[in-house]
């Protein structure tokens, strides 16, 4: 009965996905330019995407053979169906968003309103289908294979596809992005998404492939993984069925939920973009409690200890939300300060965004550890996989917004670059200025969720290989640990320098093209925008593959090299290091980027001075933290996880000197 619940819950989400999708497309997409504009971005988006997927196939083609024929063939065909979902997830996604960024420009001419509405459903579409497509692919291996071990696949190939895209996409946009703005913004004083900037049809693509399909292959990899890493705990801790398919009842009601919280969106005659989207997410957490109490209830017989391991992993999702919104907000203290210090130079600006960033980790940091206080009191090592369960079920709205994001800026480029009036502009300027936000926002529920689930995944690889003691004194262990810690290091240092060395390469040829074709800057002479997309989508597809080869090899080879121990100690020390890590990329880099459009707002002297132009350098830094190396952290934490699990057994048996 309850598969069957489970089963149905992933449908309704589906069919609501594709609802939402088709009463977007019977809205206007505007005029002959703007379809035009986004025609180019769509071309250019799905270029990638098939790129990408083409070179990521190969290398999960290799690992399939590789599982059938060292793991066992049920792993190598659960690692298909992980990886296969996870990319159509994407792609669904990436439809979704190319085509409501037209309409939602379009929908700004009637009011805020209205845009905000298109923009929404937009998200909605990506994030239903995202939970849609994660629930059944764990729900039928389930159904098929009736053991977790066995479906641990599916987390593997969810976390890789993760891993590339977003190492791929982050590289693509903030290259694309970074380029366009210190030779269009810096150099030549125009504004953003100046339809003279060669590359700006690649920094609207780069929107869609890093925040859309990025983040979206991200929170799948999370749902994913995070689902089986709660059924694992149960199978080992001998909780029987009722434990293993307790977290899918979970998603099932979180599925629902978030439906509801999509209606609950309505913005007031205040016109508060954030109040209304905060709306949705409260009403969803409420209404995932209150199921989580019934659920809880039935279940297991009154018995309410993992209701409040549940209500522990929404509060800290609350607290992740606030904590946040205070340090990214465009018109809090912190953003405010990076803004001041502009006034002084660009030193001045990155160091203070720097400060912030440091600083941030702490409180987020403090609401996990409380969480997993709570959880372990409460519920034991599966409540701490409950709490993350409880967190992950709302996964369909915290898309929603994350979605929301690269929608409403394609809609701002769209609307600058078709020369619609200037109340539009406005309208859309706001919708984005609240979209940085909700992506800082979802970036760091994204890190508190992969942080949860990597330790939940941390105990089922104890589990698996016996390991009840991680003695601090053992040396592999402590060996170990020194690497993890290095690793998300190494990691976001590779993904900067590949962002530096694709956004010289731009920059390079936003200026020939300025230099050698000066009839773009009077407007009279077309910029070649397809050049740009070009430099940008090889240059993603070539810089993605050492760290995601990074990801795999490290824990295979301290397995094999050093053994089980010192394996535990790699991803302790990974799951510290890439958290606070992450925390700081991400959030600094949200904070220099409103930091600068603080100022665009008027404050502080506004656009084209020099306090415009050194926030217009710190938040050249910031993009590529915030929107490539920080978010991939994530993926790097859960495959290094997930991979390990794989392993554990072929490791264990291999120090025993067995095999």
């Amino acid at each position: 009965m309850y598969l069957t619940i489970v089963l149905i819950a992933g449908l309704v989400a589906l069919a609501f996905a594709g609802l939402l999708f088709v009463s977007i497309l019977r809205k206007p997409a505007g005029t002959d330019k703007m379809r035009e504009i986004s025609g180019a971005i769509a071309e250019g988006a799905m270029a990638y995407m098939n790129r990408q997927f083409k070179t990521i196939g190969v290398i999960a083609v290799v690992i399939t053979i590789l599982l059938g024929f060292v793991i066992n063939i049920q792993t190598a065909i659960s690692f298909v169906v992980g990886a296969l979902f996870s990319a159509l997830a994407g792609y669904i996604g990436m439809n979704m968003s190319i085509r409501a960024n037209t309409r939602t420009a379009e929908s700004a001419k009637d009011g805020l309103k209205a845009a905000l509405n298109i923009a929404v459903k937009g998200g909605a579409v990506t994030g239903m289908a995202i939970v849609g497509l994660g629930i059944l692919a764990v729900a039928a291996l389930f159904f098929v294979f009736k053991d977790p071990k066995l479906i641990i696949g599916a987390g593997f190939g969810a976390s890789l596809i993760s891993l590339f895209a977003r190492v791929g996409g982050g590289i693509f946009t903030k290259a694309a992005d970074v380029g366009a703005d210190i030779v269009g913004k810096v150099e030549k004083g125009i504004p953003e998404d100046d339809p003279r900037n060669p590359a700006v049809i690649a920094d609207n693509v780069g929107d869609n492939v890093g925040d859309c399909a990025g983040m979206g292959a991200d929170l799948f990899e999370t749902y994913v993984v995070s689902l089986i890493a709660a059924m694992l705990l149960a199978a080992g801790l001998g909780l029987g069925d009722t434990g293993i398919i307790f977290p899918m009842v979970m998603a099932a009601a979180g599925i629902f939920a978030s439906i509801i919280g999509v209606f609950c969106i309505r913005i007031g005659r205040s016109n508060n973009i954030w109040g209304a989207l905060s709306k949705g997410v409260f009403a969803t957490m409420i209404i995932a409690a209150i199921a989580f109490f019934g659920i809880t209830w039935y279940m297991f017989n009154g018995d309410l200890k993992y209701f409040y391991s549940a209500l522990s992993g929404l509060a800290v999702a609350i607290a992740i939300w606030f904590i946040t919104e205070h340090y990214t907000a465009r018109d809090k203290k912190p953003v405010v300060s990076i803004a001041k210090a502009a006034q002084t130079g660009a030193g001045t600006n990155v160091i203070a965004g720097l400060g912030v960033g440091m600083i941030s980790t702490a409180l987020p940091v403090l609401a996990i550890v409380a969480a997993i206080f709570a959880a372990y009191t409460f519920g034991g090592i599966y409540g701490i996989a409950i709490a993350t369960m409880a967190m992950i079920s709302v996964t369909a709205m915290i898309v929603t917004l994350d979605s929301y994001g690269p929608i409403t800026d394609n809609a701002g480029g769209i609307a600058e670059m078709a020369g619609l009036p200037k109340n539009v502009r406005v309208i859309t300027d706001d919708l984005d200025a609240i979209g940085n936000t909700t992506k800082a926002v979802t970036k760091g529920f994204a890190i508190g969720s992969a942080a949860l689930a990597a330790l939940s995944l941390f105990a089922a690889f104890a589990t698996e290989v016996n390991l009840t003691v991680i003695n601090l004194l053992n040396p592999a262990v402590v060996i170990g640990l020194f690497i993890g810690g290095c690793v998300p290091f190494l990691f976001s240092g590779m993904i900067m320098g590949s962002v530096g060395r694709a956004a010289f390469a731009i920059v390079n040829e936003v200026r020939r093209q300025f230099k050698e074709m000066p009839g773009i800057m009077k407007g009279k002479q077309r910029p070649d925008y397809a050049k740009a997309v070009d430099i940008s989508t090889l240059a993603a597809l070539k810089e993605m593959i050492a760290p995601g080869v990074l990801a795999v090899i490290v824990p295979v080879a301290v397995g094999f090299l050093l053994g089980p121990m010192a394996l535990a100690g790699l991803l302790a020390g990974v799951i510290v290091s890439g958290l606070v890590m992450a925390l700081f990329l991400c959030t600094s880099g949200a904070a220099w980027d409103n930091a600068k459009k603080y100022i665009e707002a008027g404050n502080l002297g506004g656009k084209g001075g020099d306090t415009h132009k050194a926030a217009v350098v710190g938040d050249t830094v910031g993009d590529p933290a915030k929107d490539s190396a920080g978010p991939a952290i994530n993926a790097l934490i859960k495959v290094m996880n997930t991979v390990s699990i794989v392993i554990a057994a072929a490791v264990l048996l291999y120090s025993l000197n067995l095999i």
